[in-house]
Parts: C-alpha cells; structure tokens; sequence
C-alpha cells in the first residue's frame, strides 16, 4: 500500500513539472514588472494615465523589435520642481513618458557601442526636440537629454525582448523642457543728423537769387528807373 502511494506522489510531482514547462507565460506587461520591481508609483501611473502602458504592451506582444524603457525612480520624479509634472499639458505628458521608451532591445552591452542620438517613441531626436544620447564609462551607462543628465542605476527585468533599466532622473526632453531663447532687442533707430546751416543765414534761407529776393531786387531797380526818368525830365524844362 505504501508503494503504491509513493509511485502515484510520484506520477503526480512528475505531471505538474511537465504541466509547469509546457504552459505558456502570459503576456508581457510592463506595469506589472515595475509594480513587482518597488518605487515606480509615478511611473506607473504616468504610464496608465497616458495609455504607453498599453502601446508597450501591444508592441511587445505582436513584434519582434523589442523594446527598452528606462524608469525613474519615485525619488526622482520628487527632485523635480513641485507642480512640474502637473503643469504639463497631457500630449507633453504623453511625450515625457514616450521619451523613456526605445523602439527596440538594448542590452547593456550594446550601449557600448550604439550611434548617437537615440531615437525615442516621443518622435524626432534632432536637437532641439526629443535628442537622447546616451555615454559609457566602464560598466556605467549615463543617459543625457540636453537638460539633464541621468545614470543607469541598475536593470530591472530583461529577457532579450525587454529591457528596463532603472534611472535616478527623469528624463526631460529638450521639447518641452528647454529654457525658451532670449527675445532679441530691436535695433535703436538711427537719426539722421541735421545738416548746419552757413553762419548768418536761417535755415530756411535759400540762395541769393531766390524769388524773394529777386522781386526786391526788382522793385528796386524800377524805383530807380523812375527817379531817373524823372530827373530827365525836369533837366529838359529847365
């Protein structure tokens, strides 16, 4: 009797290891790796309020590209400036949480030797909008955005499909981050200087033989006229 309990312990331990290697793992469900990591609450919430959760996850589920998320820490969402995260618009909220999403795998081995910049689910990586590079010294990753400058603190889950990799600030994309430039002075307007009149004359005082003066010169000369025509005259009677 004892024999045969022990063979059927046996048939039923044998069972439920096949049954454990031959089921299927469920989906891949990024949510659920940071909730299992610890101190991801913003993130996570960040990530369910924008739907990325659900992007990354139909991506992952129905690509083989893979994906890279780096996480900020809840530490590190509180080292940014009280109400930043609330002043945000939600496409820029959207954008923000993209900006820490690659479209593909990274291993940290690969970050050795990948071309910068990156190019982030948040869209354009030229300068000025959403450029991610990332730098390698030994086994440290360093993550910079052009605002700020994170590090790779350790990896959180990895499993040649995804990677995320924990990071001890959020990364601020220039986009939306970036001080505004100076608005530039207009020019002072430039004066014309004023022309010096000669000494003695006005302003306003034209040439020698301008039309005032030639019609004095005019009533002039024929009053002298007539005088003369007169002194003729009286010479002749007398």
């Amino acid at each position: 009797m004892k024999h045969q309990i022990f063979i059927i312990i046996i048939i039923l331990q044998f069972s439920i290891l096949t049954l454990s290697q031959t089921t299927p793992s469920g989906p891949t469900n990024i949510t659920q790796i940071l909730e299992k990591a610890g101190q991801f609450t913003t993130l996570i919430r960040l990530m369910k309020v924008s739907q990325v959760s659900d992007q990354i996850n139909t991506q992952l589920n129905n690509s083989n590209q893979g994906m890279t998320v780096f996480a900020p820490t809840d530490n590190a969402f509180s080292s940014l400036k009280s109400g930043t995260i609330n002043s945000l618009s939600a496409q820029q909220q959207v954008q923000l949480v993209q900006f820490h999403v690659l479209p593909n795998f990274i291993s940290m081995s690969q970050f050795q030797t990948i071309s910068n910049p990156l190019r982030t689910q948040a869209g354009d990586a030229t300068p000025g909008d959403f450029p991610l590079n990332v730098t390698t010294s030994g086994n440290q990753v360093n993550v910079s955005t052009g605002v700020d400058d994170a590090t790779v603190s350790n990896t959180i889950y990895t499993d040649g499909q995804l990677a995320v990799y924990q990071v001890d600030k959020v990364l601020q994309p220039m986009s939306i981050f970036a001080a505004p430039s100076p608005a530039v002075a207009p020019a002072p307007a430039t004066l014309k200087p004023k022309g010096k009149s000669p000494a003695g004359l006005s302003p306003t005082s034209g040439n020698d033989d301008s039309p005032a003066d030639n019609s004095g010169v005019e009533r002039i000369a024929m009053h002298g006229t007539a005088v003369l025509v007169f002194g003729i005259s009286l010479f002749v009677l007398l």
